[in-house]
């Protein structure tokens, strides 16, 4: 073991001249008898009018030790540096922890997988030894999981991979991509899990429904299961052999959208989010001027009341029925909230063009107020 970044460490600290040397183990034994007689418990440390000698580390019969001249410690910091000391000598007898060959295996891919974002590729492919170790050449559904909780709550992959395995009643592939990031494949068996006919996942608006119900029912469970919060992002089924890191990004992506775009929405779906990655991309300036063009009196327009049932109205497809059963007001007052809407900024949400350039105008405006 490399013990000169300690030294440094001690050094920088102390800010006098620290060695490291070599000693005999019985030379180091012989001079902590002197010292300890009448003092009863073996030293931590050495001294005499000209230096002070931490023990370091022992290997075989030799004593590996730091040395300081006398006049440049305190008693504190002497105490200081014979816990910090003592603390690494028994972290280091501490077993390391077994890692199984599966760990072993998804930190190559994560690992691979942190290479191409340092190099900032987009597109790229794994290599077959990768590939090979992890049986990824068939058709995987992936989800990518983000657990918001506490350190002191910290999941284990074991621990996480039961969870799953649980849930789906299946294998799948779980691999630790950053500090609470988690890749999940899932089999393509999962599409099928409820135990419906295979021919009505033929429609993509099928493959979309039964994909969101996993991914619903996978967050629910997590959410129940966990301490604290968690973010889940699902994509369409895929061969992770040609395409893993990039749908890796698209998944990024998606989580990162809605949860900019949607705040209180912990499930996110791609095909839900397709204008706000449209508009994700104008520039910050064209978004205020848009705002403005739009929207000319914001704070008064978009209280509390009217933003809700505007989402209301929007998420219900412009129903204006269905909307006020799902405010639990009268038609009427509906009706009412619109009018007074069109009012103040002479758009009418019933009319299709209005319609878009409110849904818009409602995406902008939640982002641009949390700036």
């Amino acid at each position: 073991m490399d013990w000169e970044p300690l030294r440094q460490q001690l050094e920088h600290i102390l800010q006098v001249p620290v060695r490291l040397s070599k000693w005999t183990w019985e030379q180091w034994l012989r001079e902590a008898d002197t010292e300890a007689k009448g003092k009863g418990a073996p030293p931590k440390s050495l001294s005499n009018d000209q230096q002070v000698v931490f023990l370091v580390h022992k290997e075989a019969q030799e004593a590996l030790v730091l040395t300081v001249e006398a006049g440049g410690l305190t008693a504190s910091e002497r105490q200081l540096v014979e816990l910090m000391l003592e603390s690494r000598r028994v972290q280091d007898k501490k077993p390391a922890v077994s890692v199984s060959e599966e760990e072993r295996k998804v930190g190559m891919v994560r690992d691979w997988f942190k290479q191409q974002q340092d190099v900032g590729l987009s597109n790229a492919e794994m290599p077959d030894t990768l590939v090979s170790q992890l049986s990824l050449y068939t058709t995987k559904i992936p989800l990518l999981l983000y657990g918001d909780y506490s350190q002191s709550r910290k999941v284990s992959y074991q621990e996480l991979k039961k969870l799953l395995e649980s849930f789906f009643e299946a294998e799948i592939i779980l691999i630790p991509l950053m500090d609470k990031e988690w890749l999940i494949l899932g089999s393509e068996k999962m599409l099928s899990m409820d135990g419906a006919d295979e021919k009505e996942y033929g429609e993509e608006d099928s493959l979309e429904d039964t994909l969101a119900a996993i991914g619903y029912g996978l967050h629910e469970m997590l959410e129940n299961e966990w301490v604290g919060e968690c973010h889940l992002a699902i994509h369409y089924p895929i061969i992770p052999s040609k395409s893993l890191y990039a749908t890796v990004l698209q998944l990024r992506e998606t989580m990162m959208l809605g949860r900019t775009y949607h705040m209180g929405n912990n499930m996110h779906l791609p095909w839900m989010l397709q204008l706000e990655k449209l508009i994700n991309l104008i520039p910050e300036a064209e978004k205020t001027n848009f705002l403005e063009r739009v929207l000319k009196r914001l704070d008064v327009a978009l209280d509390t009341e009217t933003m809700t049932t505007l989402e209301q109205f929007f998420q219900l497809d412009c129903n204006v029925s269905e909307t006020a059963k799902k405010l639990y007001i009268h038609r009427n007052t509906l009706l009412y909230r619109l009018d007074k809407f069109k009012q103040e900024t002479g758009l009418d949400v019933r009319t299709f063009n209005d319609a878009v350039l409110v849904k818009i105008a409602l995406l902008l405006y939640k982002v641009t107020k949390r700036k």
